[in-house]
């Protein structure tokens, strides 16, 4: 018994120092390696997993520093996004802004006075935002764990609102199923956002969703005026966009200089 658990505790290290090599592993080359099933390499991964070793997906896992990396990164195109968004607004606008998380971001970098913000977005109570801002809550059913505002009450009340701009996010956005989200509950939102916008809508989506389908429209792609992404997005599907109609706006990050550049195409 303790030869064999030494066995396995020898094998898991040396998937850990496989890793060191190669961040991504697969879960039939790890059995063909170590001769031994695909159950066996589940284990052992779950094992490492609970252990906060690495993390898991579908047919193998990757180091939990690289996926740790990963997530940093995109919050950091996130936050140039938002960052980005927030210059397009100008003193005097109303403007829509979803659900999303980063959506709401560009409220922190609003520079300019007289703004007036129409969301549906619960987080919107706690988050910090300059004197200049002025922020109209829809009202309606608040659904966790996103906080939205969603029903027939918040419906209502967005259906009578026309600002003159609508920053939006997206669980994906595709050249053939337009702009996407996860619940059912948010498509009819977002449908009157971009709708009732009377100037420019703003679709926000980090490059992880540039290219994806989820599982509900709520706008197609003919209804999306402006696309605000990251250097990362794949080229093809934003030149796809491009030829549908979409205006692409891009940050870059420039490192040697120490900033931020903004592409718009």
């Amino acid at each position: 018994m303790k030869r064999e658990r030494a066995y396995v505790e020898r094998r898991r290290r040396q998937i850990l120092a496989l890793m060191k090599e190669n961040p991504a592993v697969r879960v039939d080359e790890l059995a063909e390696k170590f001769q031994v099933s695909l159950i066996t390499i589940r284990r052992d991964l779950q094992y490492l997993e609970d252990k906060n070793l690495l993390v898991r997906f579908y047919g193998g896992a990757v180091s939990a520093k690289t996926e740790q990396k990963e997530d940093e990164e995109v919050s950091m195109y996130r936050r140039l996004i938002a960052e980005y968004a927030a210059s397009l607004v100008e003193s005097g606008d109303s403007l829509f802004i979803n659900s999303s998380r980063n959506a709401l971001q560009i409220l922190k970098y609003i520079k300019c006075d007289n703004v007036t913000v129409i969301t549906n977005n619960g987080k919107a109570i706690q988050t910090d935002y300059p004197e200049g801002i002025s922020v109209l809550m829809t009202g309606g059913e608040l659904r966790h764990p996103k906080d939205a505002m969603v029903g027939d009450f918040a419906i209502r009340n967005l259906q009578t609102v026309f600002p003159k701009k609508a920053f939006v996010g997206c669980s994906g956005i595709s050249p053939v199923s337009g702009m996407t989200t996860e619940i059912a509950a948010e498509v009819k939102i977002n449908e009157l956002m971009i709708q009732n916008a009377t100037k420019d809508v703003y679709v926000l989506a980090d490059h992880t969703k540039v290219g994806k389908n989820s599982s509900f429209t709520s706008a197609p792609v003919e209804h999306i005026g402006h696309l605000i992404t990251d250097e990362k997005a794949p080229e093809d599907v934003l030149k796809q966009l491009k030829e549908r109609g979409v205006q692409i706006h891009q940050v870059r990050r420039e490192e040697e200089a120490g900033g931020v550049s903004f592409e718009y195409k």
